[in-house]
């Protein structure tokens, strides 16, 4: 059995005390750019896990999570696993590779783990993590409901002539109840998502990456089956109580995954196009603002499904050509 590089081990260590001190950093006071750092922590190990490998990986998340447990507390470690576990296995998705020949392709490739694979097992599993964090801590409408009950009164301070509706309360009440599992999905989505695509450049302009630069807009696409889950998601919350938290979640991380698409799909289709750029920016910042925009790239996603797999030589290869197939 081969024994686990020293230095491996200790470079992993160093990238799982960075990303719990940037946990940390997060926690203590909540802000909008907290996301950066929550994104920064699986960046660390997403790095070494692509560039030193699993050992590393493993050594960075398995150093996260026990200090948070033993400095801070285990729920904070639960927050830590949140993001180290996800970022540790989707390095080791990337670095994946098997013969070419095996999916039919030709003798002197190696086919590298599908980028719309790694978009779903992503989506995957940010739902079964929060459904797993929402089981902890008893998630429902007895938690969500002061909440709304907090802003009406403070509504009601600021404008003392605010009469606000029992039945657009309860109303309200039942929307945000199913709200915020579906926007945490698509912010952890989103975050993990931005942190993999930043570490494969940082490893890849390091010269450690084992796994080719991909082209984003024409390789990353759902998987064709991440639809039929979509869509279990949004049938469920039509039955209520657990079912429709649980469709909400998944709404939320698959909805991201497919909006991710969907912004790849739009960057190229408008390659080459003199109004790109303006285009882009335009499409982006109505997304953020309104509901429309946001749901037609989400369409543009669920209408443009499909697997490109990476190619490269193999070491023995005379041919230096990469290329990416679609299947």
């Amino acid at each position: 059995m081969k024994r686990p590089n020293i230095k491996t081990l200790l470079i992993g260590a160093l990238a799982g005390l960075t990303a719990a001190l940037l946990v940390l950093g997060a926690s203590m006071q909540p802000s909008f750019f907290n996301v950066f750092l929550y994104t920064a922590s699986a960046l660390s190990i997403l790095i070494v896990g692509l560039g030193w490998g699993n050992t590393a990986a493993i050594s960075a998340v398995v150093t996260a999570t026990a200090l948070g447990a033993v400095l801070i507390s285990p729920s904070f470690a639960l927050v830590v696993a949140l993001v180290a576990l996800p970022a540790g296995w989707l390095s080791h998705l990337a670095n994946l590779a098997r013969p070419a020949s095996e999916l039919g392709g030709p003798d002197h490739l190696l086919a590298w783990y599908p980028l719309s694979d790694i978009l779903l097992h992503l989506c995957g599993l940010m739902t079964l993590a929060i459904i797993a964090i929402g089981v902890k801590i008893g998630y429902g409408s007895q938690i969500t409901d002061p909440i709304v009950d907090l802003l009406i009164a403070s509504v009601k301070q600021q404008q003392p002539e605010f009469m606000p509706d029992p039945a657009a309360a309860a109303q309200t009440k039942s929307l945000i109840v199913l709200m915020l599992p579906a926007v945490w999905g698509g912010m952890l989505v989103s975050i993990l998502f931005a942190a993999y695509y930043f570490a494969t450049r940082i490893v890849a302009a390091s010269g450690r990456g084992l796994r080719p630069r991909e082209d984003i807009p024409s390789s990353l696409r759902m998987n064709r089956n991440s639809i039929f889950i979509f869509l279990a998601g949004l049938a469920a919350c039509f039955f209520g109580g657990v079912p429709a938290l649980v469709g909400a979640t998944v709404i939320g991380a698959f909805g991201a995954g497919f909006m991710l698409s969907g912004f790849a799909s739009l960057h190229f289709r408008t390659r080459g196009k003199d109004w790109r750029i303006p285009a882009l920016i335009l499409c982006y910042l109505a997304s953020m603002l309104m509901l429309l925009p946001a749901l037609l790239i989400l369409v543009l996603g669920l209408s443009d499904t499909r697997k490109a797999i990476a190619l490269t030589p193999t070491k023995d290869a005379d041919t230096p050509k990469q290329s990416d197939t679609k299947i």
